[in-house]
């Protein structure tokens, strides 16, 4: 982006944010406010303040900062505009517990607005462990600073997870919701901020050749696979609790299957949006306890190789992990969803870690076409392929579509061909973290991309019973799929029950 309408602007404000010295907002949020900068997106009345519990003052934090900030922009990054940009942050010391902190807080606030121009509107960004949010959020309350004010907004950003289970969710719900109003709270998932996500939905609506055959008439069933190559690597303490199931189904996937599935919005008004969401995930069928034993897999990884025959350790010799650790590194479902456009409709999902590559990918795949005036181009026995559509989400994004066409020749014959959309190629490549449009719409006041405390808890509901059993029939059988692979045979095999595979990532 080379120019952007002055009206396309975010308004002043104050980003704070607490865990200012953590991984994500080095590696993240910093590169994504400073591509918003380089986009011309952030107006010249604009600051971020850090808060955590070193010791520093701000020009220590502006070197911190600017300590391999190169190396996680990448592409793009030019000094001067960096110099520039850095120079409008401030740092604060504080501790999460302690009152005196917000009201010290409080007052350096007023000092930026008063050197920066920003009329105290203040964007607070909750980059700190989980067990943090609530507290955070209350002492922002008690300290005048969740209020809005006449000429200033006020909201607040969590990061996943919200909450480790349906009743954990709802306390926080609870608690974020007596010191901000549900309008003030923007609860990111960073994979919405991803353009294939986003351009689910105009693929789907804005197109006359797709929403007519978006239903069970024509679709057979539906895979979301989110498949990482890499282990545990520093986050054993955090797996442990977690887990596969905690960490993507709640959050990433049913995001994901929530988006692919929800009925036309009147409008894309946020409330109408996040409405039609919430109410596909209401209608998925819960699991019985006796279906959580059928339609859903865990596995954890164990020993295994690379393609070029590199040892990969298995999961309870990752560093942290207890030696007999029953922690899943890999979960599988299948969830029916009960309206009229997907009636008798599968999802398919999966998720693991070290599988044999990193892939973010939503397949579609068709009924089969009537084969029987292609039979004598077939061989026998032999099905004409159906047709795919696969929505590429990571690590590149794009879209293509599978359908078979004949092979040149006199003799007829079919073969299955692909047309591709990548956005690289039509778009160019732009500098992402994933959560600059998030943020950008934060500060903007857009909240159709930032899940709903309802849309929240709908997830939890699907998830809990799953917990419940898992957590009282501890796994016998792990590991049981080896690192460097697509996961285990039960996750084949539930598949394999409806006649049907899962698709293989190119």
């Amino acid at each position: 982006m080379t120019e952007t309408e002055p009206s396309l602007i975010a308004p002043p404000a104050v980003v704070v944010i607490f865990g200012a010295g953590g991984d994500l907002t080095k590696r993240k949020l910093i590169p994504a406010l400073f591509h918003l900068k380089s986009q011309k997106l952030l107006p010249d009345s604009f600051a971020l303040v850090g808060v955590d519990r070193v010791e520093m003052d701000s020009d220590g934090y502006r070197q911190s900062l600017s300590g391999g900030i190169e190396g996680f922009v990448g592409e793009g990054f030019d000094q001067a505009r960096w110099d520039e940009n850095v120079s409008k942050a401030y740092y604060i010391q504080g501790d999460f517990k302690d009152p005196e902190s917000y009201l010290r807080l409080r007052e350096f606030l007023a000092e930026v607005d008063e050197m920066q121009g920003t009329p105290g509107n203040y964007l607070f960004y909750l980059a700190t462990p989980p067990s943090f949010f609530g507290e955070i959020a209350t002492h922002l309350g008690q300290a005048g600073l969740a209020g809005e004010q006449e000429n200033g907004w006020r909201r607040i950003i969590i990061e996943k997870p919200f909450g480790r289970d349906l009743a954990s969710a709802r306390s926080l719900n609870q608690t974020l919701q007596q010191s901000f109003q549900e309008q003030q709270i923007y609860r990111i998932d960073h994979y919405l901020g991803k353009e294939t996500v986003q351009n689910i939905m105009t693929y789907r609506f804005g197109n006359g050749t797709i929403e007519p055959i978006w239903n069970h008439r024509y679709i057979d069933h539906i895979q979301i696979t989110v498949a990482e190559s890499l282990g545990v690597e520093n986050r054993a303490s955090y797996y442990e609790e977690a887990g596969a199931l905690r960490d993507m189904v709640p959050n990433h996937i049913l995001a994901l299957l929530s988006i692919i599935a929800m009925e036309p919005p009147n409008s894309f008004d946020a409330d109408r949006v996040r409405d039609e969401q919430t109410k596909v995930l209401r209608c998925i069928q819960p699991f019985t306890p006796e279906q959580v034993l059928t339609q859903t897999v865990r596995g954890q990884y164990g020993e295994g190789r690379t393609p070029d025959g590199v040892r990969l350790p298995g999961y309870r010799e990752e560093p942290g992990i207890a030696a007999d650790s029953t922690t899943e590194t890999f979960v599988a479902m299948r969830l029916m969803i009960d309206t009229w456009r997907w009636a008798g409709v599968p999802f398919y999902l999966r998720t693991g870690k070290r599988m044999l590559g990193r892939y973010t990918e939503v397949m579609v795949q068709y009924r089969h076409a009537p084969n029987r005036m292609f039979s004598d181009s077939l061989v026998s026995g032999q099905n004409v392929e159906p047709n795919r559509l696969i929505l590429r989400i990571q690590p590149q994004e794009g879209i293509g579509l599978e359908f078979n066409a004949k092979v040149p020749g006199t003799i007829p014959r079919l073969n299955t061909v692909e047309m591709n959309f990548d956005y690289s190629d039509y778009f160019g490549d732009s500098p992402s973290t994933g959560y600059e449009t998030l943020i950008y719409d934060c500060l903007c006041g857009d909240p159709t991309l930032f899940k709903r405390s309802d849309n929240i808890e709908a997830g939890w509901e699907l998830v809990q019973p799953v917990l419940d059993v898992w957590g009282a029939l501890p796994a016998r059988s792990f590991p049981n799929y080896p690192a460097g692979s697509w996961g285990p045979e039960q996750a084949d095999t539930l598949l394999a029950r409806d006649g049907k595979v899962w698709k293989g990532i190119k």
